[in-house]
């Protein structure tokens, strides 16, 4: 079933949390990949220094504040398209980013386009390899995720506890335990355990589930 919108139009770590365990799907050119998503990234206001809306409107950060339920795809340093997914209600500026995927289909596709052999665990490990395996460019900035093109389903799969920490690969806004992943996974980044401090099972939000292959 394909999430309505009323899934995204909620707080931002509510969405991340139920985000994991569903299925990204991208139709390209008669090529479907999909994969289930397990590690995500919250990025919620202005106030969060460490999201793309923290200096206010841009035509860049435009998608942020616009209606929950599409995308925003922008090119990191120049080298990788990271795909996010627009949450709470328009003009208040927040998103999801999708840090990992455990291939589902077109997995074979996913390797041509990554140019690798790599394990299957491994093509959608890290947003910047998720997006190129499932070709999802620039061209996909702005798609409504209630189209046919770009969409995540819930196929019902069966869930399993989640761990929170804080976001990598950016230098301020650290303190915020925002990522959220699936423990244990083999698809979920690695990193190193942050200073002065532990991964937690203990969500900023609510108590969520995560995702686990049945």
């Amino acid at each position: 079933m394909k999430l309505p919108r009323s899934f995204y139009d909620r707080p931002t770590l509510d969405v991340a949390r139920d985000l994991l365990g569903k299925v990204l799907v991208h139709d390209r050119r008669g090529v479907r990949t999909s994969g289930a998503i397990v590690e995500v990234e919250a990025y919620i206001g202005e106030a969060d220094p460490a999201c793309h809306a923290a200096p206010g409107p841009t035509p860049r950060n435009a998608p942020m504040y616009g209606a929950p339920g599409h995308v925003y795809v922008y090119l990191n340093y120049g080298i990788h398209w990271m795909v996010n997914i627009v949450t709470e209600s328009h003009g208040s500026p927040a998103a999801v980013l999708i840090r990992a995927l455990d291939p589902i289909e077109g997995v074979e596709a996913m390797r041509r386009r990554r140019g690798v052999t790599a394990a299957d665990h491994d093509l959608c490990r890290g947003p910047g390899n998720l997006t190129k395996a499932m070709a999802i460019t620039q061209s996909e900035n702005r798609v409504d995720l209630l189209g046919t093109r770009l969409y995540i389903e819930d196929r019902g799969l069966q869930t399993g506890a989640i761990a929170w920490g804080p976001r990598i690969g950016i230098n301020v806004g650290k303190e915020h335990p925002w990522r959220a992943w699936v423990s244990g996974h083999p698809a979920v980044s690695r990193a190193p355990r942050p200073r002065g401090g532990r991964r937690s099972t203990r969500p900023p939000a609510r108590a969520g589930a995560g995702y686990r292959r049945g």
